[in-house]
C-alpha cells in the first residue's frame, strides 16, 4: 500500500487519558552478574513491597527518525500480564557518573488497545485524545501511519520502600542477554547515590555506574561492558 493513501483505521477516543511531563532524574547503579544481584536481593529482602513484571516495545519509523534526529524513544509498557499499560515519549537523554536525567510524558493505555497498537503500530493514527502521539506527531515531525515495532524486551523489576527511598530492581532479559541494574528516582541523586555506594560496600556487592539506558542497550544489540 502506498505510504501516501491513508488506509482505513476505526477510531479510538479515551477521556481516561492524563498525560504528564517530567523530567526524570535517576540513580542508576549497573550489577555485573546474577550473582550480584540476588546477593542484593536477600540485603533487601525485609523492604520487599511488589515485583512486576514488564514488557517493554519501542516503535519508530523505518529510517528510525525519533531516534535519530531527536534523541527520543516511543515505548509501550505492559505490567503483569496486561493488567495495565503505559504509553510513554522520552526525549533529551543525559547519563553520567550513574546519575539519569531524560524528559518523560506518559499516560496510560487501555492495555486491549495498546496491544491492537503493538501488532498494528498504524492504529496509532487512530488514536485520540493522546498528548504523548500529539507531540511525537506535531513536534517530531512523524507519520503516526509510518510507525514500526522495533521489538523490546521484557524486565522483572523488584520494588523496596528502604530509608523513605523507592528502589526498584531490575533483571533485563535482551534477545542478546541479561542486565541487572539498581534505580532510584530522587531529586537528590548526589545523596542518593552516595546512600546507595555505602549500601553497596558494606555488604561486599561489585557494582559500576550506568553510562547507558536500557534502549541504548536494546539498540546495540549487545551488553555493555562492566568497568
Amino acid at each position: 500500500m502506498s505510504r501516501f493513501i491513508k488506509p482505513y483505521l476505526p477510531r479510538f477516543s479515551s477521556s481516561s487519558f492524563t498525560s504528564h511531563t517530567t523530567m526524570e532524574v535517576e540513580v542508576k547503579l549497573r550489577l555485573p552478574d546474577s550473582a550480584a544481584h540476588q546477593k542484593l536481593s536477600d540485603v533487601l529482602c525485609p523492604f520487599h513491597t511488589k515485583t512486576h513484571l514488564q514488557q517493554n516495545l519501542f516503535f519508530d519509523t523505518p529510517s528510525l527518525h525519533l531516534a535519530t534526529a531527536h534523541l527520543a524513544a516511543l515505548r509501550l509498557r505492559f505490567y503483569d500480564l496486561d493488567s495495565h499499560s503505559v504509553l510513554s515519549l522520552k526525549s533529551k537523554p543525559q547519563i553520567s557518573s550513574g546519575i539519569s536525567r531524560v524528559e518523560e510524558h506518559e499516560e496510560p493505555l487501555d492495555p486491549a488497545l495498546a496491544r491492537a497498537c503493538a501488532a498494528d503500530p498504524r492504529r496509532f493514527s487512530a488514536v485520540e485524545g493522546s498528548g504523548v502521539l500529539k507531540r511525537v506527531e506535531g513536534e517530531f515531525g512523524v507519520d503516526l501511519r509510518e510507525l514500526v515495532c522495533l521489538g523490546g524486551f521484557r524486565n522483572v523489576r523488584s520494588v523496596y520502600d528502604w530509608k523513605g527511598l523507592k528502589l526498584e530492581l531490575d533483571e533485563t532479559r535482551f534477545d542478546f542477554g541479561v542486565c541487572y541494574e539498581i534505580e532510584c528516582e530522587s531529586d537528590e541523586p548526589d545523596k542518593v547515590k552516595l546512600m546507595l555506594e555505602e549500601l553497596m560496600k558494606r555488604n561486599g556487592i561489585r557494582f559500576c555506574y550506568s553510562q547507558v539506558s536500557k534502549f541504548a542497550i536494546f539498540r546495540a544489540g549487545k551488553l555493555p561492558e562492566i568497568n
